[in-house]
């Protein structure tokens, strides 16, 4: 494999993964749900053959658990406003 592809694909599985997570959250307002989207957008890619490096499975997994984390501080920072103005 080429290492300017290799580095490419690094780059986007360190960063799309975590910001798909939070987009998901967003349009879907529940942050499992933007996890389960993004893990099945991830192993469609991985079934169809575009990930096949053990490295970019761990750089994925890492940015899920940011994107996931970064989430589910979101959703409890909005419900958390929204109980503020139910009040």
């Amino acid at each position: 494999m080429d290492i300017a592809l290799l580095e490419t694909k690094l780059l986007l599985a360190l960063f799309l993964p975590g910001l798909l997570v939070v987009f998901f959250t967003r349009v879907t307002f529940h942050h499992f749900v933007g996890l389960a989207l993004t893990v099945a957008l991830i192993a469609a890619s991985i079934y169809a053959g575009y990930t096949h490096n053990w490295l970019l499975y761990v750089a994925d997994a890492l940015s899920l658990t940011i994107g996931f984390w970064y989430a589910t501080r979101m959703v409890k920072k909005a419900r958390k406003r929204q109980q503020g103005v139910d009040e």
